[in-house]
């Protein structure tokens, strides 16, 4: 952790804000990006029946 919260990104194009933020919007964009493209309902149906799986109803 202690790296995250001291390294800096050395673009000024960024500003001085921390890297763990930049890399949380980052995050939080290609989260987005991804239920546009419709991975979010698969990842469901995924863990649905992994779920129905360990339960034994499936």
């Amino acid at each position: 952790m202690h790296f995250w919260k001291t390294c800096k990104l050395p673009l000024k194009l960024f500003g001085k804000l921390p890297a763990w933020l930049w890399g949380t919007v980052l995050g939080l964009f290609f989260l987005v990006l991804g239920s546009f493209y419709g991975q979010f309902d698969v990842l469901w149906r995924k863990a649905v029946m992994i779920c129905m799986e360990c339960i034994g109803i499936g």
